[in-house]
């Protein structure tokens, strides 16, 4: 699959992860390491439950609409870091978001021209130390704004880990602070139950909604479930003029 956009380029400033650079891919074997990647974190590591994957690749059908974000590590020549973007042409393409398997989007139709969805973030577990994840999420908002585009938007997966996840404890949390106007609620096409006893497990949010949240993102409704990792998906939304400014200063620089 060839990308008919220039590749994104950028190191990491991290001393310690200066061998670390993101970049789109350019090639067909630039997506399978990073479904290769995305086989071994979401399968082997953490147990998701896909069907049948072929050649150890986690590879879907939306998978030759999406640009393909990647970090790689420059000694190796390791793809470490995987993101994928479904811009709002090819979705028009394709026909519809990937979160519209989970939840009505209808709310965003007013927007549609101006929404990116992202998704399959995915890091190795060697270089999960925050550097490899900035710069993701530099290049997709570079790449965003370059273009007008206003949100990015996705679903966080809550317990893929196999740990007794309460995603309702989960939401009710973050909604008072976090939850997305009126006019950007969206309603899951299957419920996620609530619990008759609440766990009274310490309560532990995703990494990824954290990072979401303390950017500036909102949550757009109650957690739906996934039939396909088998797991409940909050759907959050990020308006890129509303970052806040010391995340903007990370990734969302003017060179981006």
């Amino acid at each position: 699959m060839a990308l008919v956009d220039s590749p994104v380029l950028k190191r990491s400033p991290q001393p310690e992860t200066q061998r670390l650079v993101v970049s789109l891919a350019r090639s067909l074997e630039d997506v399978k390491q990073a479904q290769l990647l995305r086989h071994n974190v979401f399968v082997e590591q953490l147990g998701a439950r896909l069907g049948e994957q072929r050649g150890r690749l986690e590879r879907d059908r939306f998978d030759p609409f999406c640009l393909h974000f990647i970090v790689r590590d420059t000694l190796t020549q390791r793809v470490v870091g995987t993101y994928r973007m479904l811009t709002p042409e090819r979705a028009r393409v394709l026909g519809s978001f990937m979160a519209a398997r989970e939840f009505d989007l209808a709310r965003f139709d007013a927007v549609r021209a101006d929404l990116a969805e992202v998704g399959r973030a995915c890091v190795h577990a060697d270089y999960r130390r925050g550097a490899t994840i900035m710069l993701l999420w530099s290049a997709l908002a570079g790449y965003a704004r370059r273009r007008g585009i206003r949100f990015l938007f996705g679903c966080v997966t809550l317990g893929l880990e196999g740990d007794d996840v309460d995603a309702y404890a989960i939401y009710d949390a973050v909604a008072p602070r976090h939850l997305a106007p009126r006019e950007f609620r969206v309603v899951p096409l299957v419920s996620v139950p609530r619990r008759d006893n609440p766990t009274d497990a310490p309560l532990r949010l995703p990494a990824l909604l954290k990072g979401y949240l303390r950017a500036g993102g909102w949550v757009c409704g109650e957690p739906a479930w996934d039939p396909e990792f088998e797991t409940a998906e909050l759907l959050v939304l990020l308006p890129l003029d509303h970052v806040e400014e010391r995340y903007a200063r990370h990734f969302l620089r003017p060179e981006n």
